[in-house]
């Protein structure tokens, strides 16, 4: 068994709309079944037990080593605690090779699992040992790692629930939530928009007392301290006990409290220290810890927190009794788990002491050991859930707080005898305000009701029914996706949206390029998505992209589909047939909104069958509005766009708009029939997305097909009283759309000039110049300069071989070079000509074929 691939489809994709790992392994003979490997099963059994069944009960088919590999990689992560459920093993065109693929959580999680799983294989397959456990701690520990906290966690999860998109932008905490214009984004609690003066502020102890002082707050007596000498002196002052924290600490690091003796100051001194510039000494309050969590202007969660402590049982030591503790499951070495293991460091020995205790001390039965006084639940202390119990002027107290300091997210900790009466009324006070404050304590208290503080968060960054999302329509198909996403992105301009786009060409924003090159894939989409002067995004999605990472984007408000054809790297990445390809560009439609629009093309076979796969609603276009799918499509009330009488017609029972054809220049006047059904994919698609009709036909009026607003789209030129037209169009189904529209022009003599890309099938490129050779007078085949895999002189023979198939006779010459191809196609134009010139290097040879125009005067 051998596994050649591996990639992240890291969105909806081909199989599923999970993230998934998609690999492809080869099988030798023996390994297509491994029902005739003897004791291969149950040695793979006997090294993992908890690997789940090999193929559904009462199924008796063949399971291959490539099935068996996704099985064993889907258990793994699922025995290592990853909540995943989807695998799907698919034989391919070619014997003995598979495409396996397996759900992830976290992508880093997902690939390990699949390379454990192949040596877990081939330990059952030789006999050899495997340390399952070893396998599955490794999976755990890296799932921790990779995973979001239990704070940024809860967050995401909220915005899950809530339909908002979200995308981690690091392999921390940092996340995105929305696209565009209505984008947002944190880190862990803290939010785009908490203010970076109020955390610095409540990294300051004494200026934030000052301050809460100011505003009212109670707080405790204090100051910050020079050396150990002055430490000792403020305790004399304000008398013992007290607190000795860092001035610029946080989760309750370095923090000391209910100090009484010199010697324990000195040592809390020095704790203090190794987390902070500067040491603070404040006047202990005595009564219990609580932590209030202020989202916004509003108390959402309180909590009373307990310090780490064990309970005797008169057997075991203070050590003994702290290890059965940690290990609780609940308790870990980080943040990720809901509490934190209890530490024996120098801090917890000396509160020992103070007890009189030593770490081999045996407690008595129920004595209740405290291993330090402050009870951050970083420290390893406890929870217990208060928040119905807070008094109205306590919560206004802590709002205050957090108000005062600037913070839209704010920890305030708290220390009183009881949440149930106001500050004054008991002597209580705020000991300190928490930029970023951890949730977990409020998510899952060791004790009392779980508080929904990752939807509070995330209410207070969006309004109610805001979903963060812009309009967003998709365009996939064989031909015609470039020029109808930038019809239907400058319909939207036309509304006033700052609109994203992407396609062949680049990447635009607000009209501007700001990349080159093929961006139709998810890397670009993802781009504009995160742009944050977007208003609306059109994306052209390729097949490629598809089927390499899958989508950029969990759903869309329309995804159109233009036409399915063979010409599109048929015989690439296992698709072979147009059936296959259509399966591929029907993810756009089956990742629909349910509120959202697919709009098909009705007259092709393949597109309008994705009718039946679209969450949404579905708009049907075509040229014939008698066409057996539009006509029942119509008799059923629903959306279609037809042409009629010289005119564009969108239909919907009593609701029909009229477009005249002469008011859209795109069609040339109605002529060019590849253009008239990309104006009406792109007015279906305008619709779907709740454009009004003024818009719509502003947007058709206005849009220009020149070489500068969609170059390679049958670009127009006049050159010395001949028409010259350039285009992109490089497979037989643009050949099939090119040849009316050519012939739509009237012209004395046609020439074409044509290379091929070496990434398709020879039938496809052989097929080109056999349709063209019907059509052309001359042709000038030139050679691309990319070969993409061939070899020199190769895709010029095989169209040589095309040329041959045609039924008329032409004149046919080769030149190297495609500025030189059209240089001398140029050259022997005279008036009354027309020439189409099939480019490959779009931008340059548009500016080659300008520049020569302007020479001509």
């Amino acid at each position: 068994m051998e596994v050649s691939r591996l990639r992240s489809l890291r969105g909806p994709n081909l199989w599923s709309r999970h993230t998934s790992i998609e690999a492809i392994v080869s099988c030798s003979e023996a390994e297509q079944d491994i029902a005739g490997i003897a004791g291969f099963e149950a040695r793979l059994r006997a090294r993992f037990p908890e690997l789940g069944r090999l193929q559904p009960p009462g199924h008796h088919e063949a399971v291959s080593m490539a099935h068996t590999l996704g099985v064993a990689a889907l258990g793994l992560q699922a025995q290592a605690g990853c909540p995943i459920t989807f695998s799907r093993t698919t034989a391919t065109v070619e014997s003995g090779v598979f495409q396996v693929v397996i759900e992830y959580s976290e992508e880093a999680v997902g690939r390990k699992a699949f390379r454990l799983a192949e040596a877990l294989c081939q330990a059952a397959l030789v006999d050899a040992p495997f340390d399952v456990e070893a396998a599955l701690a490794e999976l755990r520990e890296l799932d921790e790692d990779m995973r979001l906290g239990p704070s940024t966690g809860a967050i995401v999860q909220a915005a899950i629930a809530r339909g908002i998109p979200y995308r981690r932008l690091t392999d921390g905490s940092l996340v995105q939530f929305g696209w565009g214009s209505k984008q947002r984004r944190i880190q862990a609690a803290e939010t785009d928009r908490s203010s970076a003066i109020g955390e610095a502020i409540a990294q300051d102890k004494d200026l934030t007392k000052r301050m809460l002082e100011a505003a009212g707050v109670p707080v405790p007596a204090g100051r910050p301290v020079e050396d150990v000498e002055d430490a000792w002196q403020m305790m004399c002052e304000i008398g013992v006990p007290v607190v000795i924290k860092p001035l610029d600490g946080n989760q309750g690091k370095g923090v000391t409290v209910n100090v009484v003796t010199r010697e324990h100051m000195e040592i809390a001194y020095a704790a203090a220290m190794e987390y902070g510039s500067q040491v603070m000494v404040e006047r202990f309050m005595p009564g219990s810890d609580f932590r209030m969590l202020v989202v916004g202007d509003k108390l959402v969660a309180a909590a009373r927190r307990e310090p780490p402590q064990v309970v005797g049982d008169g057997e075991h030591t203070i050590r003994e009794l702290i290890d059965v503790v940690n290990a609780d499951p609940r308790r870990g070495d980080g943040h990720a788990t809901s509490l934190t293991k209890m530490r024996l460091d120098s801090i917890a020995l000396a509160r020992l002491q103070l007890q009189g205790y030593t770490e081999d001390s045996v407690p008595a039965k129920g004595c209740h050991v405290i291993l330090r006084n402050n009870a951050n639940l970083s420290t390893g202390g406890s929870a217990t859930d208060v928040t119905d119990d807070v008094h109205p002027d306590l919560a206004a107290s802590a709002v205050a707080a957090a108000k005062m300091i600037g913070l839209d997210v704010c920890g305030v900790d708290v220390v009183c005898d009881s949440v149930l009466l106001p500050l004054e009324a008991q002597g209580g006070g705020v000991v300190e305000v928490n930029a970023a404050p951890g949730l977990r304590m409020h998510l899952q208290p060791s004790y009392g009701k779980g508080r929904d503080v990752g939807g509070a968060i995330v209410s207070m960054m969006f309004a109610d029914g805001d979903d963060a999302r812009i309009p967003l329509a998709t365009v996939a198909g064989t031909n015609g996706k470039t020029t109808t996403v930038r019809l239907i992105a400058h319909i939207l301009g036309c509304k006033g949206l700052r609109v994203g786009m992407t396609n062949s060409d680049g990447v635009y924003i607000q009209g501007k390029r700001i990349d080159t090159g093929d961006c139709s894939g998810p890397k670009s989409a993802r781009n504009v998505l995160m742009h944050p002067d977007v208003d609306a995004a059109v994306l052209e999605t390729a097949r490629g992209g598809v089927l390499r990472e899958g989508l950029a984007f969990d759903r869309c408000n329309v995804a159109v589909v233009t036409n399915i054809g063979m010409g599109d790297h048929l015989g690439l990445n296992f698709i072979s047939t147009v059936e296959d390809l259509s399966v591929v560009k029907r993810v756009v439609v089956q990742n629909v909104a349910p509120d959202g629009v697919a709009v098909l093309n009705a007259a092709d076979p393949m597109a309008a069958a994705m009718a039946t796969h679209c969450p949404g609603s579905v708009t049907f276009f075509a040229m014939d509005r008698h066409h057996p799918v539009m006509a029942a499509h119509r008799a059923q009330g629903k959306r279609i766009v037809y042409v009629e009488d010289g005119e564009i017609v969108a239909s919907k029972k009593k609701i029909v708009q009229r477009i005249p054809l002469s008011d859209i220049p795109l069609t040339r006047n109605g002529t060019i029939g590849f253009q008239i059904e990309n104006a009406m994919a792109a007015i279906a698609a305008a619709w779907g997305l709740k454009m009004d009709w003024e818009t719509i036909r502003a947007g058709l009026s206005s849009f220009v097909n020149d070489a500068a607003t969609a170059p390679g789209r049958f670009n127009f030129f006049e050159y010395k009283g001949a028409s010259v037209i350039a285009d992109y169009g490089h497979n037989p189904d643009a050949m099939a759309a090119l040849i009316p529209a050519v012939e739509s022009i009237a012209a004395k003599r046609r020439m074409v000039v044509i290379s091929g890309a070496g990434d398709r099938r020879d039938e496809d490129i052989r097929q080109q110049t056999a349709m063209l050779g019907e059509v052309f007078d001359e042709v000038i085949l030139y050679q691309d300069q990319c070969q993409r895999g061939r070899q020199e002189g190769e895709v010029l023979a095989l169209l040589r071989q095309g040329l041959e198939q045609a039924s008329r006779s032409r004149k046919v010459e080769e030149i190297t070079g495609e500025f030189l191809a059209i240089d001398t196609a140029l050259s022997r134009l005279e008036p009354g000509d027309l020439c189409l010139i099939l480019i490959d290097q779009v931008d340059e040879a548009l500016a080659h074929i300008a520049k020569r125009v302007a020479e001509a005067g």
